[in-house]
């Protein structure tokens, strides 16, 4: 099942040029993807019914054409090559005009929130997303982000979590990670660089008032920042911008 909603954007949604953030992109994927959920039964209104949530494992981002401020955008999205163990949720974003802005896909993986763990998914809900065999990418499968065995960290940035970062789940919100990515890099890259691509990979949940080494990494044409606890013992994400 396609599920489609228009979205406006706002101020806080723009940047250069009055153009669409990548932040901004994200969280109205995020939105569009939890109204569905909600439509189906699944989704955060229905939590304390049934006990499950869903959680984002990954996220992959290709800007086509930045949208600029004043546009109505039209995204489309729906899931596919759902199991037992996880699912993907595909995006498509079109501006007013019918041209095709940008495309996304993501991984998630259902949990039972008084357990904290992950959980199968029934046929039941698998039938109630109708999903799509259509996939946005080429590459169906979101692949294992590599991690270089040299140390080639450019720099560290420390960051304590704080109240606003943290989501319904009592963890950071998804969105928020992008924002440590950012804060990452280099000033010269951020301010010069737009980066129409965007790869999230979520390992491990941050938790309120964990303090955060995020190491830059520049490889492959790649900025990398891989996001780690204070004494390093934990990979929370790894976060992948390019031109």
């Amino acid at each position: 099942m396609i599920y489609t909603e228009n979205f406006k954007m706002g101020l806080k949604d723009i940047g250069k040029d009055n153009k669409i953030k990548n932040r901004a992109i994200l969280e109205f994927l995020e939105n569009i993807g939890a109204y569905q959920s909600d439509l189906v039964g699944y989704g955060a209104e229905f939590t304390n019914k049934t006990g499950l949530a869903w959680v984002l494992l990954d996220w992959k981002l290709k800007v086509l054409k930045r949208a600029v401020y004043g546009d109505i955008l039209k995204i489309k999205t729906w899931g596919r090559a759902m199991n037992k163990a996880s699912s993907y949720r595909d995006f498509e974003i079109y501006n007013q005009k019918g041209e095709l802005c940008a495309i996304a896909t993501s991984k998630w993986a259902m949990v039972d929130i008084k357990k904290g763990k992950i959980v199968k998914l029934s046929e039941e809900i698998i039938e109630k997303y109708e999903p799509e065999e259509k996939s946005v990418f080429e590459n169906k499968i979101l692949e294992k982000i590599e991690i270089s065995k040299e140390d080639n960290t450019y720099k560290t940035t420390k960051y304590k979590v704080n109240r606003k970062d943290i989501d319904l789940n009592g963890h950071m919100h998804n969105l928020y990670y992008l924002d440590l990515v950012y804060e990452a890099l280099p000033e010269d890259i951020y301010i010069n660089e737009t980066f129409d691509n965007v790869r999230i990979h979520y390992k491990k949940e941050i938790k309120p008032k964990e303090i955060l080494n995020c190491d830059y990494i520049f490889e492959n044409e790649k900025h990398k920042v891989c996001i780690y606890n204070e004494d390093r013992t934990i990979l929370h994400a790894i976060g992948e911008v390019w031109n």
